[in-house]
């Protein structure tokens, strides 16, 4: 680089810079290195035969000077710096609404650590943007060819150097929606024009009197390159480039893929111009400026040829357009917030003041009118490059241009901002318009501005207006920035969807909503008189399933194994949610496609439990009502539950077993095979498990309970598929539980299995509150019993009895400290059972407070003598009257039996006078007991 000539056009201006490094540094070594190195960089891009063209990312100085740059020199071709794989898509831009983001997805990774899975790329396009201004020129120009040139998507993650940067200092919070359109996708943009050097950047800051980098780029970069003729800019834009690439600090990582990038795209460019045989003249390079000033041995067209691309890897890649805003491609890369918004109408100012006709695509949604066909370019005659002219120097040495006051701006930006504030609960008033106008005025005086920019407003309108708390939503700052032009939020139209988006706007179109709005709305079905509103639901649950929480919501209505609402209400925002429906087309072509290859792959995942897979199983009998599916993984739940060695997911494996068998027995004449098989394993399994569960500390009571409830729920089904019940009964024996808890869930087992009865196990209760020792401990057995409600539901009485006993019978210096802990047990492990604990109270408790007083709990009353046997004879012939009467049933039931024999004739019974006369001994002692009295 130091032998390049020093001829014209840039002699001068090294000789001012070689003196100003003398004078101002220890020596002319110290300096000179960088600042001629500087020009040398720029000297280098511009002699270059084929046009580079160097931009920065959202700047509207560079959409402004593309569009300008284009419409004088009618290239070619236009190579631009994309990821060469998302070429495709970028036709399908004009069906959108600007802001959009291009977006390369693999959901399966091949050749990648797995937990970078998925993989997402984004590259956000707005219309203030030179890349927008290339792809419009591009397509829409008969003759033109557009060559993306920049590493695939694939190759963004090759090259990545170890964990994502941070966000810039500058990057608002992500705390919206709006701010979180791009998920965590990389994002990947045309000129990233920062410096690297932070105490570059914070010296910039402190001399310019900004805040943040954005405002320093739009006062001391935008407004002067607005205006600016096309060697001018493009010569300012490489001299940034190349001061901070100099300037960047020695991170190898990041200056390796920077330069990869860089021999990437020039070994691309050189490839389709020797396949082509296009001449350079007729190509413009759109590039960052970081970039065009690129010092690898490749950088040009006779650049050498010795860099070799890497093959992608063997992961699947789907592209899409998804949506974007102002407020996502801040928080992306870390810009200040509202500087997007404030280039948006930075562009539109520069159009009317410097009178450009941009590009935009022809159909584009927000065009005035549709775009004329252009004519091709004719052929430009071999004319002799023009010699480059130094117009660094006068830009440099020429005094900034004042741009003079414009009162009727700042005025209606002031009287804007209060109305806006008023309409959001300041109480702002015309002085406060006025304050607002003159602390402007004051601002940017003190930051040697003539004319308040729009961050000068917005401090003045903070200052002014802002009050210790914000009475709504929003703050004066995000209103001033909503006044600047707001957060424009991209829309991806309906031709530009993925086929299962589409087929979801299809098959939900009898809804008859605006489903493309962004914001909420409301489906009524009323699946009785519309029955093909049926379908609509159906679609409705699986997206529920799918799609994130909010996307959509049911109000009214539910579905459950085996009910189906007839009425249904919904909020739908699939709108605000079109990214989320756009990458679930990267999946499959419907979403009953998408979902069975979710449900497989959470059932075969290598960490998926039995209560997970079971899961899987009810939402395949839900929402793809196919048993195919749901034997296979119920067969797979059966295969997991046969290798679990531990209990955690037994309240789960309960709960959806219980319902998965009551909803086939009502919809099947047959059982599933696989639940069969589910109910043998799972009986054989638990019974093993159980001695090991009661006294594991690792498992808690709710699951022990759990085991019980799933032995005693399928014991019947177990036993007629060949199960013993003598598993269940050493399971049991074996069982020696410690904690009494766990000691009083043991207890209810056997009462359940008549191994200890009711009276004994009263007892048993009353003998631990009899004892001082054990009183503390009671609450751990309530517990147990609460818990054995599970398995055991008959004991409710006998818990509402057993905390009864405890309020009765404990005295206050126990009971008062005991309260809290007996609550705390209520409420965090009986939840689910504490209703039928509700209802058996309300069935033993008096309902009205007055009959409380006389009120004597059954366990106490009293038992009343036994009443004396009715006659047998006279009891058998009440009773067989009726069977006499009707003997068919009776009948019936011996066929079905196999029994066989006759009916005997009906004796009749003696009347009472008879048996005094046979028998007269009871009314003699009658006798003489009276005559005696």
């Amino acid at each position: 680089m130091s032998t390049l000539s020093e001829e014209a056009p840039f002699k001068a201006l090294r000789g001012q810079l070689q003196e100003a490094a003398a004078e101002f540094a220890d020596g002319p070594d110290a300096l000179r290195g960088i600042l001629l190195g500087i020009v040398d960089d720029v000297d280098r891009a511009v002699r270059e035969p084929l046009e580079i063209f160097p931009v920065c990312h959202h700047s509207p100085a560079s959409a402004v000077a593309m569009a300008r740059r284009l419409r004088e020199k009618q290239p070619k071709v236009v190579y631009l710096e994309l990821c060469e794989d998302m070429a495709p898509l970028l036709s399908e831009l004009r069906n959108c609404r600007l802001p959009v983001a291009v977006q390369a997805f693999a959901s399966e990774v091949k050749g990648f650590p797995a937990e970078w899975a998925p993989l997402s790329v984004v590259a956000p396009i707005t219309e203030a943007s030179a890349e927008y201004q290339a792809i419009a020129y591009a397509l829409d120009t008969p003759g033109v060819e557009l060559v993306l040139v920049d590493r695939s998507s694939d190759h963004v993650f090759q090259w990545q150097a170890g964990a994502t940067e941070p966000a810039g200092p500058d990057a608002p919070p992500a705390e919206e929606e709006e701010a979180a359109l791009h998920g965590d996708a990389v994002g990947v943009e045309i000129g990233d024009l920062r410096p690297r050097f932070a105490e570059l950047e914070e010296h910039l800051l402190h001399h310019g009197r900004v805040r943040h980098w954005s405002e320093w780029w739009h006062q001391y970069v935008e407004l002067p390159l607005g205006d600016s003729d096309h060697d001018t800019y493009r010569q300012v834009m490489l001299l940034i480039g190349s001061l901070f690439r100099r300037l960047a600090p020695g991170d190898t990582g990041r200056v390796r893929v920077d330069e990869d990038r860089e021999r990437h795209m020039w070994t691309r460019m050189r490839e389709h111009l020797a396949a082509t045989g296009t001449d350079p003249e007729d190509c413009l390079y759109v590039c960052g400026a970081f970039h065009a000033a690129s010092r690898v041995e490749e950088f040009g067209v006779h650049g050498s040829d010795t860099f070799e691309i890497s093959p992608p890897s063997e992961s699947t890649w789907q592209h899409g357009l998804i949506p974007s805003s102002h407020t996502s491609i801040e928080a992306q890369f870390g810009l200040a917030a509202g500087s997007v918004s404030i280039a948006a109408t930075q562009w539109a100012k520069n159009l009317r003041r410097t009178r450009v006709q941009p590009y935009r695509l022809a159909g584009q949604a927000g065009a005035k009118k549709a775009a004329k066909p252009r004519k091709a370019a004719a052929p430009a005659a071999p004319v002799a490059p023009e010699a480059a002219s130094d117009k660094l120097s006068g830009f440099l040495q020429s005094p900034p241009a004042l741009d003079r006051l414009d009162e009727a701006e700042l005025l209606g930006w002031s009287v804007e901002i209060v109305r806006s504030a008023r309409r959001n609960g300041y109480l702002a008033s015309t002085a406060d318009a006025i304050a607002v106008f003159e602390t402007s005025i004051l601002l940017a005086g003190m930051r040697d501005r003539a004319r308040p920019t729009p961050y000068d407003f917005q401090d003045a309108a903070v200052t002014c207006i802002e009050k210790e708390t914000v009475p709504g939503r929003r703050d004066v700052r995000r209103l001033v920035e909503i006044l600047m032009g707001g957060d424009r939020i991209g829309q991806v139209g309906y031709d530009a969807l993925p086929p299962l988006a589409r087929d979801v706007h299809d098959r939900l179109a009898p809804l008859g909503l605006k489903l493309q709005q962004r914001g909420v709305q409301r489906a009524l079905l009323d699946m009785t008189s519309h029955p093909e509103l049926r379908q609509c639901s159906d679609v409705l649950w699986m997206l529920r399933h799918l799609m994130p929480h909010g996307a959509a919501r049911p109000i009214m209505g539910e579905r459950e194994l085996g009910k189906q609402s007839v009425q249904e209400s919904w909020d739908l925002a699939l709108g605000t949610h079109q990214r989320a429906l756009i990458e679930l087309g990267y999946e499959g072509v419907s979403i009953e496609q998408v979902l069975e290859q979710r449900l497989r792959r959470a059932a075969y995942a290598p960490n998926a439990t039995t209560a997970q897979i079971l899961a899987a199983v009810e939402d395949a009998v839900l929402h793809l009502r196919g048993g195919r599916l749901a034997d296979e993984l119920g067969t797979r739940a059966l295969e997991v539950l046969a290798t679990e060695r531990s209990v955690d997911g037994a309240p789960e494996v309960l709960r959806r077993v219980r319902r998965l068998l009551a909803y086939y027995r009502i919809s099947r004449p047959v059982l599933p095979t696989w639940i069969e098989s589910f109910a043998k394993t799972g009986y054989a399994h638990y019974c093993t498990l159980l001695p090991t569960a009661f006294t594991d500390e690792d498992a808690t009571v709710r699951q022990v309970a759990a085991m019980l409830g799933f032995l005693f729920s399928m014991e019947s089904l177990a036993l007629s598929l060949g199960c013993d019940r003598a598993q269940m009964d050493l399971a049991l024996a074996q069982s020696h539980p410690q904690e009494p808890s766990r000691t009083a869930l043991l207890w209810a087992a056997r009462v359940h299995l008549g191994q200890l009865t009711r009276a004994e196990l009263r007892e048993r209760c009353d003998a631990l509150l009899d004892n001082p020792l054990v009183v503390p401990a009671y609450p751990r057995y309530l517990s147990g019993f609460l818990h054995a409600l599970e398995p055991v539901p008959q004991l409710a009485g006998f818990v509402v009895e057993a905390v009864s006993k405890a309020f009765a019978r404990l005295p206050d210096p126990v009971l008062l400290p005991w309260l809290p802990t007996l609550i705390t047990t209520l409420r965090s492990e009986g939840s689910d059972l504490t209703p039928l604990l509700v209802r058996e109270a309300g069935r033993v408790f008096p309902g009205r407070l007055a009959a409380l007083d006389a009120w004597v709990p059954p366990w106490e009353a009293v038992p009343e003598a036994p009443a004396a046997p009715a006659a047998a004879g006279g009891g058998t012939a009440r009773r067989a009257v009726l069977l006499a009467a009707h003997p068919e049933t009776c009948d019936s039931l011996a066929e079905l039996l196999g029994c066989e024999g006759t009916w005997e004739a009906e004796i009749p019974e003696p009347s009472g006078a008879v048996l005094v006369g046979r028998h007269p001994e009871t009314a003699a002692a009658v006798e003489a007991l009276l005559a005696g009295a």
